[in-house]
């Protein structure tokens, strides 16, 4: 199975499952630089906790050796559907392809990211994305 996995979501179908399914949960691939500076998606309504691990590291961009054990820890639950976000969507992808080789099956993606896409001034998180669509966030 290798390069697969269960497939993409838009951040408001990523909204709609954590809503509806207590068994699914958020994970956010980014940096720590990315959610201290930027911001983080906010659950708090939902009562859940966004789960908060790196894909890669800042400043140096190396890949995050401990990622699989780290979600193994976080989500022992390998059947739980588990949504991966990164900035613009690119490494929550090679997140979600990690973990169904790892036995997560239920391992989405979430299009456009937390930020999406630049707007005409080159600025993100205004037209798509978790920010641009909306959704709960925190900075």
């Amino acid at each position: 199975m290798s390069g697969q996995y269960k497939g993409d979501v838009s951040p408001a179908q990523a909204w709609d499952l954590l809503s509806s399914d207590e068994n699914t949960v958020l994970v956010d691939v980014r940096t720590l630089a990315e959610w201290k500076c930027v911001g983080e998606p906010d659950l708090s309504s939902l009562s859940k906790n966004t789960i908060y691990i790196e894909w890669v590291s800042f400043p140096d961009r190396a890949p995050n050796a401990h990622f699989m054990s780290q979600l193994m820890q976080a989500v022992p639950n390998k059947d739980a559907t588990v949504l991966f976000l990164c900035r613009t969507g690119v490494r929550s992808i090679a997140a979600a392809i990690a973990a169904t080789e790892m036995g997560y099956e239920n391992s989405y993606n979430i299009l456009e990211g937390f930020e999406g896409d630049a707007d005409q001034k080159g600025h993100r998180g205004r037209i798509t994305g978790w920010q641009g669509r909306d959704l709960p966030w925190t900075h």
